[in-house]
Formats: structure tokens, C-alpha cells, sequence
């Protein structure tokens, strides 16, 4: 049976959805600013479902955090909350559905959930699912990843830290391609290790502020290869190991940089330059990190609008070659 809706309630459908993208693309361009940057070189039409996309990695990472702050259980409720609106959305999508929802997260805790944002974000998936085949299973191993932060603050192995950055950045990759569009499923493989790359440069510039939250991301057998304890990164102590050890984990992000690039030339046209500009971007701090001799503890690594701006025409020119 078909939903009859009138001229009215299209119209007003179409005002809400072009709010939920504004929202979202506002959220993008306010907390991630070199991805923004980046995103603007992409047509119009992929541009809005990235910026949906990455609304909801910040929403539900947001979220959980502030739930952390009352208990575990409070966070784990978050998550579940999303995992059961997100699960109307993508059966919905399946089912060609047409009905006109209006999803409110009512659930309430002592994390006080941002409804109406929430709201905003669900309302851009509802409506970007009907283009993109977006596995469910992606945002889910996502929720996963963001729950781990409320019960895990150390990583034993490099084995295990993958599966976390896996979890929080690999899935954004796996998820942006079918937006991106490419001609192959190998595709997938190198958006995870762009994902790897990424997660890594985060944790390498984040050092101090993880620390200050008593989170140690770098691996344990790392600290002990290099003779580095912990009470040195939580007292901000620079010495010659540390900085042996932030080499040593530098060296293994540009790795997965470099594995990540072999798979631009799969995507889109109309999207490498835009994968190979956020790469090229992301991987900068890096280089600004060693330009401050490793010390992670006194300034936040980071590039400028300028670095961005003038990083565009090589970059530009390497896209089309490829």
C-alpha cells in the first residue's frame, strides 16, 4: 500500500532536509577542519552525504563521552539508543519504505542526549540511504570502537590497537567510499588502511591530552621496546627514547599512508584528488610533528589554512596524473 503524501508534506520534507545537511555540514566544518577543507573539492551532490557521515561519527562520539562522565552503563545506553534508531533507518532504506519519520532520540539519561541535532543527523542517513548502499555493519563496529574508550585505556600489542583504530577510522573509510564510488572492492581494503593511517596520526599528535584522561594508546610492547614508562608520558618527559619511539610509530602511519595512496587510482575520478588532498593533508602533521623534534607535550601539532591552501595545485596535478 502506497503512503499518499501531499505537495505540502514534500515540500516540508524538502525544508527539513536540506536543515539536516546545513547541521551537518556545520558540524564538519566547525571540528574537522582539513577534512572539510578537502571535501569542498568534491562535486555537490557527494559533498552533503559526507558531511552526514561524519556528523554522526562526532554526534555518537560526543555523546558517549558525555554519558562516560556519569557511568559506563550511561554511555553503553547512548549507544544502544542510536544502534535502535539507526536500525528503523537502514530497514526502512531495505524495504522502500515511504514513511516520514520523525527521528527523535526520546530515551532519556543523565547524559541529557541532544535530541534535536541527533534529529538533524538521523533525518540526513534517512535520506542519504536511498542513494548509497552504506553497511549497516560499518556504523555498528563504529559504535563498537567509540564504546571501547569507557572500559579500555591500554593497548598490549599493535594487534590489538588495530582492531580499535579499525573500529573508529576504518569504518568512516569504508562507509565514505561507497560515496566516493570506485571500480573495485580492493578499494575497501586500502580505505581501511587510510583509516589505520589517520587514527595513528591522531593518537600520535594526542599523546598529552589521551594522557591527561589516563589513555595510553600507544602499545605497550612499543613503551617496553623503547624503555619508555608511563610515568614519563604522564609527566611530559622528553628524552631520546621518546623520541626514537614516536619515530619508530611515525614510520608505521606513513607505511599505511603510502599503502592507502595504491587505491585512489580505483575511486571515482570526480573523487581522487579530494582522498589524495585529505591524505597528503592529514599525514602534514607528521611532518609538523618532527618539525617540533617529537615534543608532543608542549604543542598540538597541527596545519595551518595556509599549509592547506598552498598544499591544493602539486597536489591537484598529482591527482591528474593518476
Amino acid at each position: 500500500m502506497f503512503q499518499v503524501v501531499s505537495p505540502k508534506q514534500k515540500n516540508q520534507k524538502l525544508t527539513e532536509i536540506k536543515r539536516a545537511y546545513d547541521y551537518c555540514e556545520s558540524i564538519t566544518k566547525e571540528h574537522a577542519k582539513s577534512f572539510y577543507f578537502a571535501a569542498k573539492f568534491l562535486p555537490k551532490n557527494k559533498q552533503k552525504p559526507i558531511y552526514a557521515l561524519y556528523a554522526f561519527c562526532r554526534q555518537i562520539d560526543d555523546e558517549v563521552d558525555e554519558a562516560e562522565i556519569s557511568s559506563g552503563k550511561e554511555a553503553i545506553k547512548a549507544v544502544e539508543n542510536w544502534k535502535r534508531k539507526l536500525g528503523e533507518i537502514f530497514f526502512n532504506a531495505k524495504t522502500n519504505q515511504l514513511r516520514i519519520t520523525n527521528y527523535e532520540l526520546r530515551e532519556k539519561s543523565n547524559s541529557q542526549l541532544t535530541t534535536h541535532n541527533s534529529q538533524l543527523i538521523l533525518t540526513a542517513w534517512q535520506d542519504l540511504l536511498k542513494t548509497y548502499n552504506i553497511r549497516q555493519e560499518s556504523a555498528l563496529d563504529l559504535m563498537k570502537g567509540v564504546l571501547q574508550d569507557t572500559h579500555i585505556n591500554r593497548y598490549e600489542t599493535f594487534d590489538e590497537l588495530y582492531i580499535y583504530c579499525y573500529r573508529v577510522a576504518s569504518t568512516v573509510g569504508l562507509m565514505s567510499s561507497e560515496i566516493f564510488g570506485y571500480s573495485d572492492k580492493k578499494t575497501l581494503k586500502y580505505a581501511e588502511s587510510l583509516g589505520i593511517a589517520m587514527q595513528l596520526t591522531n593518537i600520535l599528535r594526542d599523546v598529552k591530552e589521551d594522557a591527561a584522561m589516563n589513555r595510553i594508546y600507544l602499545p605497550q610492547e612499543d613503551l617496553q621496546k623503547f624503555s619508555v614508562s608511563e610515568k614519563q608520558i604522564f609527566a611530559g618527559e622528553l628524552n631520546k627514547n621518546f623520541v626514537e619511539l614516536m619515530k619508530f610509530e611515525i614510520e608505521r602511519a606513513r607505511n599505511y599512508y603510502a599503502e592507502a595512496e595504491k587505491g585512489i587510482s580505483l575511486l571515482e575520478k570526480d573523487t581522487r584528488f579530494t582522498i589524495l588532498l585529505a591524505a597528503r593533508l592529514y599525514a602534514k602533521i607528521l611532518d609538523e610533528i618532527k618539525k617540533q623534534n617529537y615534543n608532543v607535550f608542549t604543542k598540538r601539532a597541527h596545519t595551518s589554512k595556509r599549509q592547506k591552501i598552498f598544499s591544493v595545485p602539486k597536489i591537484w596535478l598529482e591527482a591528474r596524473k593518476i
